[in-house]
């Protein structure tokens, strides 16, 4: 599959996988900043997808910003819809007591395109039955 990537600016950095192996490939911050302690931020990266038709972006926080700095991203997982065609930001969540300070190309969040049906939701007056029902947060157990 092909997404096409659009520079919104001379250097903005083109993703990549950064193994052979990887799942997602890495977004890089367009311009010098901080995330001061207990406090967020947002990086640019400088540029816009054409994710297709059908699919979604999803983007991830790095494991390596939240195991060493205590650094994720601000809303969990970003969702870039097909249809959305602006510069892909990245929020960032620094829970450390410690300022985050990150350079122009460092990789800042990893992304993936997945394939997303599309499903009639049907409103209806029952639900079947499960041997769950409806236990709700911590009812299957440890």
């Amino acid at each position: 599959m092909q997404v096409k990537v659009k520079k919104l600016h001379k250097d903005a950095i083109l993703p990549v996988y950064a193994t052979a192996g990887a799942a997602c490939f890495d977004l890089h911050a367009l311009e010098d900043g901080e995330v001061g302690a207990c406090s967020r931020g947002v990086a640019r990266t400088g540029l816009s997808f054409e994710v297709p038709a059908g699919h979604v972006m999803l983007v991830y926080s790095r494991s390596g910003h939240g195991f060493k700095h205590g650094v994720r991203l601000a809303n969990s997982v970003g969702v870039i819809d097909s249809d959305y065609r602006g510069e892909v930001s990245i929020g960032l969540r620094n829970d450390s007591p410690l300022r985050f300070d990150y350079k122009a190309g460092d990789r800042l969040a990893q992304a993936m395109i997945l394939p997303v049906p599309m499903v009639e939701l049907v409103e209806v007056e029952e639900l079947s039955d499960t041997e769950r029902g409806t236990g709700g947060f911590g009812s299957t157990g440890k």
